[in-house]
């Protein structure tokens, strides 16, 4: 049951990447230059307040953790990190093959 939802989340998680890449396709073409959405500005449409939390909440586990790590991370695109972590649950829950 729980390699069932695993994989089902992984597959949720391909599908996001690809609504998401379809969209900033749809508008690179419609402005005539590669637009990609980064990962804060979609945390940030999501969950406002939250995403204002995000840098005291991260000074707290760890001073550095803010600016050098999650300051860089929020800048990769979301299709790309929808699609890694949705490959990755993906491959976690894949069905066992059996050994000869």
């Amino acid at each position: 049951m729980l390699r069932f939802l695993v994989r089902a989340l992984g597959w949720i998680g391909l599908a996001g990447a690809f609504a998401v890449a379809v969209m900033d396709g749809a508008r690179s073409i419609a402005n005539d230059a590669l637009l990609l959405t980064p990962l804060g500005a979609t945390l940030a449409r999501l969950a406002p307040a939250k995403f204002q939390q995000l840098p005291g909440l991260a000074t707290r586990i760890y001073p550095k953790l803010w600016d050098p790590v999650l300051l860089d991370a929020l800048y990769v695109p979301t299709s790309v990190v929808l699609a890694v972590v949705g490959i990755a649950l993906a491959a976690v829950a894949a069905p066992r093959r059996e050994r000869r």
